[in-house]
Parts: C-alpha cells; structure tokens; sequence
C-alpha cells in the first residue's frame, strides 16, 4: 500500500472511532449501575445463547474445537495473538498506559523476527509478559457506560460498550493501513477463528454450570458480565468490586 492511500484510509477511520466512541458514550454512560444488569434484549440474545450452545458442543467432545487439530488451534492463536499486538500498543497508548505500550511492540517485534510471522511464540518463551487490552477497555479508561448486554453469534457474551468496541478495533491495527490485500484480513481472521476456538475449548467447563443450572443463559450471563467487570477493574487499577466468578 502507497503513502497515500494511507494518509486517505487513516482520517476516515478516525473519524469512524471517534463516532462510534459518541455513540457508545451516548448509549451506555450512567444509564445503569456498574452491578447492575441492562438486557433489554434478552429474547433474541436467548436464542443467539442457544445457536452458541449447539456450535460449542454438548461438553463431550463433539464441540467445533475437538474437530481440529490441537497444533492448528495453537498456530491460529499465535499468529491471531501477534497480529493484534500493534494495535494493543495503539489501545495501551490511548489509555496512558506506558507500560503496556511497550510491552505489546517488543513481543510483536520479538515474535515477527524470531517466530517465523508470529507462528511461534518465542516472546514467551523469553518470558516477556503477555499484554492484552481492546478499544472497549479504551472506552472504559475514558468513562464509558457498560451499556446494553448482547451475546454475540460465535463469539458469545458482549456489552454495548465491548461490541463498539470490537468495531473501532477493525480500525485501530496500524497493520491495516501497511499490508496489501489480502495479508491485511488475517488477523481479523484467525482473530476470529481463534476466538471460536477457545469458547469451544471452554465448553466442557462451561456446561458443567450451566447444565447444572435451571437457566444457562442468565448463569451466563452473570457470569460474563462479573468476570469483565473484574477484569477492568484489575488492569486498570482501580478498586476491584468485584469477585472473579472463576475463582469460586
């Protein structure tokens, strides 16, 4: 890609961030109480829940990740995990976080160079910490509202403010805007793909609560919304209100 068609792609998509953060201000800021829960959409996000059950598996073994190999999965996820690094350094640095910037551009540089693209992960094995932030947690750091709770197909459970932000992140990865088509859709895709990995892994887990449970999708729920919560409260550094449901 020219240094033109750069200087032409970037300002629109500044422009897109910049909306799309109104909108989720808008929509989301203090409309409810962070231990509160906003589901106004609860019909449709059941059935969403149900399609998400089914692809997931039963929990014994028939879920999409058990259909792949294991070495695949974990390629997926390296090259899925290196690609986003230069845009978790541009989220770490919209939240100030100084730290977290460098962290995320020395593992990106270290697993290009040295892991083969990113298909190895020889940051981690030089024991330099993982790093992971997105735009929703952007919008957290800048006082966002939580908004709505939506649960996404694929992916699953969601807020209004992290589905804006999964959005602004198709525009935040500075590698967008350098690589030439088609090299520049495959982090978005193995981004995906790697995501519908991991819930499928996680169903076995999963469905031993929610199975027990006489609603898996309000126990879901719940479950999502505390472990967000107390994960943004965590890295950002403010008072943890809230209890990890995984450590229960």
């Amino acid at each position: 890609m020219s240094l033109g068609n750069i200087k032409r792609s970037s300002p629109r998509a500044l422009i897109v961030i910049a909306l799309i953060a109104g909108l989720a201000g808008c929509s989301g800021a203090g409309r409810v109480q962070p231990t509160g829960i906003n589901d106004p959409h609860e019909q449709s996000n059941r059935k969403v829940h149900n399609f998400n059950k089914k692809l997931a598996g039963s929990g014994n073994g028939s879920g999409l990740a058990h259909a792949v190999p294991m070495g695949v999965q974990t390629v997926v996820h390296n090259i899925a995990e290196n690609l986003s690094m230069p845009q978790v350094a541009v989220n770490s640095a919209l939240q100030a976080d100084v730290k977290g910037f460098g962290i995320a551009s020395y593992r990106f540089l270290t697993n290009t160079v040295l892991g083969v693209g990113g298909i190895a992960d020889v940051a981690s094995e030089f024991q330099i910490p993982k790093h992971d932030t997105d735009f929703g947690e952007t919008l957290y750091v800048w006082g966002v509202g939580e908004g709505s709770y939506y649960e996404l197909p694929f992916v699953g459970p969601s807020t209004g403010r992290d589905v804006a932000g999964r959005f602004v992140d198709l525009f935040t990865n500075p590698l967008s805007y350098t690589l030439p088509r088609p090299e520049k859709y495959v982090g978005t895709v193995t981004k995906f793909a790697d995501s519908v990995f991991k819930n499928s892994r996680r169903s076995d887990a999963i469905n031993d609560v929610l199975e027990g449970s006489t609603d898996s999708y309000s126990q879901a729920r719940l479950i999502y919304l505390q472990k967000r919560r107390y994960e943004l409260s965590r890295r950002t550094g403010a008072p943890v209100t809230y209890d990890d449901p995984y450590l229960q």
